[in-house]
């Protein structure tokens, strides 16, 4: 018993919720430390079995369908690591504490490098113990909320490979339905990071035309020439470096979509050549004094509002109203919450199957995601998890794990204070923008991946914080 310090009456511990279904094994060949660790485990809600000896837990698992087990390193035959191997050998999902001796926690380091769960010192007392349980239970419960929730989203996870369920996205499901049915063309409206191109992929393969080409093109990203010669192409010699003629890409597209993401950024000059080509279904290649029958639907989508630059005269009118034949408006993140585990699930999922370990969220996690704004919407919500998955060493994210942004804001004293003031959401963007440059540094293509926007997009607002005196 000198390693063990009982420190309490274990009939006195409240039972953890969903401890009551875990089957634990507790692994060591002192009698005495397995019955007491049982009696423990037993008050708490687990059905608790002991074993002496690596070979007669073996013989354990599968029987008792085992959960957990408490497994000491020092024992006699199989050291605790091959032991810990053989284990996970033969029932991989187990979760695995390892109990090892004071000065040798190496070993313990050794055991989380090949799985194991977490590990405990030997003298430990119960309430270490308990700790220890409580946070597995914690754990497999999570595990479990995970797996049924990953179950519903391969049976109904939203509309195409859009995930969501809130009463906004229904809506939106139906707008979908029948804007895939028919040729016209589509205006996509939503703030960046939303999923205008998901959209428009569902759209088009959802559609009686699926097997054609679905060929996306950033207006943004280009220089005004090369969105020209890239949707009408160009002949031979039409300008420096143009050793042969290219094909347009509304001419590549041919019973398909062409996709224009952020229309907006587009120059008058070629928004009047545009609509020439969706209005005559025809288009000439730059250089060339012949014209080219082109059959192609045409969806395109913006952040920005195009009625405004209408009366600013950055968008032409006639273009506008072309585009606007059908509407749809994707809600930002903020307003669909109730689809932030959901939409968590479906990333942890695939990043778990890429990295080869499950990740999970805890409860303090998850609510620190459900009360922040999401500017970046869900692109920054699954770029947020890629990079907690990628600090995180265990498998829980915990609030800590979060950027900076998420974590501070439900961890600041005067988050209640700061809570209740209204912001509006041009200057809540500018603050996130602006302090996650800071926090890198002043790289801005970082800022931009990691932030879900697009780079020319960040430039453009920076240019507009500095013309109104507040990029400092």
């Amino acid at each position: 018993m000198s390693t063990l310090q009982t420190g309490g009456f274990a009939s006195m511990v409240p039972q953890i919720e969903g401890a009551n279904f875990l089957n634990l094994l507790i692994v060591d060949d002192e009698r005495a430390i397995r019955e007491v660790c049982r009696d423990v485990a037993q008050s708490m809600g687990f059905n608790a079995h002991i074993a002496d000896s690596a070979e007669h837990a073996y013989r354990m698992l599968d029987p008792h369908g085992i959960d957990v087990v408490l497994l000491d390193l020092k024992l006699p035959g199989a050291g605790g690591l091959e032991a810990l191997h053989q284990i996970h050998e033969r029932r991989p999902d187990v979760v695995v504490i390892v109990v090892t001796g004071y000065g040798t926690v190496h070993s313990a380091v050794q055991a989380m490098k090949k799985g194991a769960y977490d590990y405990v010192t030997k003298p430990f007392s119960m309430d270490e113990l308990r700790l220890l349980l409580s946070r597995v239970a914690s754990h497999l419960k999570l595990k479990t909320e995970n797996r049924v929730l990953r179950e519903k989203i391969k049976s109904k996870q939203g509309f195409g490979s859009i995930v969501g369920r809130a009463a906004e996205m229904e809506r939106l499901y139906r707008i979908i339905a029948k804007a895939a049915q028919s040729s016209h063309p589509v205006l996509i409206l939503g703030e960046s990071g939303t999923g205008k191109e998901l959209v428009a992929r569902s759209i088009h393969y959802s559609g009686p035309f699926h097997d054609k080409p679905f060929i996306p093109v950033d207006c943004g990203s280009l220089v005004p020439t090369l969105i020209e010669s890239e949707l009408f192409g160009y002949v031979k010699g039409a300008f420096t470096g143009a050793v042969q003629a290219k094909d347009g890409l509304l001419a590549i597209a041919d019973g398909g979509t062409v996709f224009l993401d952020e229309i907006g950024e587009m120059p008058v000059d070629l928004q009047a050549k545009l609509l020439r080509a969706i209005q005559e279904k025809e288009i000439r290649p730059v250089g060339s004094t012949k014209r080219i029958s082109i059959n192609v639907r045409i969806l395109a989508a913006t952040n920005r509002d195009l009625e405004q630059g209408v009366s600013q005269g950055t968008f032409r009118r006639d273009l506008y109203f072309r585009l606007n034949v059908l509407t749809l408006r994707i809600p930002p993140l903020r307003d669909r919450r109730q689809d932030i585990p959901l939409l968590a699930g479906y990333f942890l999922d695939h990043l778990s199957r890429d990295a080869g370990h499950e990740r999970i969220l805890d409860d303090d996690a998850l609510k620190a995601m459900l009360s922040y704004d999401w500017p970046g919407n869900v692109r920054e919500l699954e770029n947020c998890l890629e990079r907690a998955c990628a600090l995180t060493t265990g498998p829980i994210i915990h609030i800590q794990d979060l950027p900076s942004s998420i974590y501070e804001a439900n961890s600041s004293p005067g988050k209640s204070e700061s809570s209740s003031k209204i912001m509006p959401m041009a200057e809540l963007e500018k603050q996130t923008i602006l302090g996650t440059i800071d926090q890198l540094n002043g790289d801005k293509l970082l800022a931009a991946r990691l932030l879900g926007i697009g780079k020319t997009t960040l430039y453009r607002k920076l240019k507009e914080y500095s013309s109104h005196g507040l990029a400092n």
